[in-house]
């Protein structure tokens, strides 16, 4: 699993609209860079990157090999209910990564 760096609030009032914010360390390799050999470094990306809560998706991004190293998303969504915010993310070659936050809305 790579070096992810999630930030979703501890508590939020109903109704609010928070913050949540997400880095995913990865090489985003775009297969046009050459090793110290000359060879190729193949392709390494992540495909698809998604976040639900209260049982609905809430931001869904398709990437492309020109998006640098360390895809950075930040993003708003409305505090409904307390429960988890539920992050997924898919390698080119099929991984898929999960991460879960907490949110606690009073």
């Amino acid at each position: 699993m790579p070096n992810t760096r999630i930030r979703v609030p501890k508590t939020a009032k109903a109704g609010d609209a928070v913050e949540i914010r997400a880095i995913i360390q990865h090489p985003m390799e775009n297969g046009f860079r050459l090793d110290s050999q000359g060879t190729a470094i193949p392709v390494e990306i992540i495909t698809d990157f998604s976040c639900s809560y209260d049982g609905g998706q809430v931001f869904s991004v398709k990437l492309e090999p020109g998006l640098s190293a360390n895809p950075y998303f930040s993003f708003f969504l409305k505090a409904t209910t307390s429960g988890p915010v539920d992050f997924r993310w898919v390698d080119q070659d099929g991984t898929i990564t999960t991460a879960t936050e907490q949110l606690e809305v009073t």
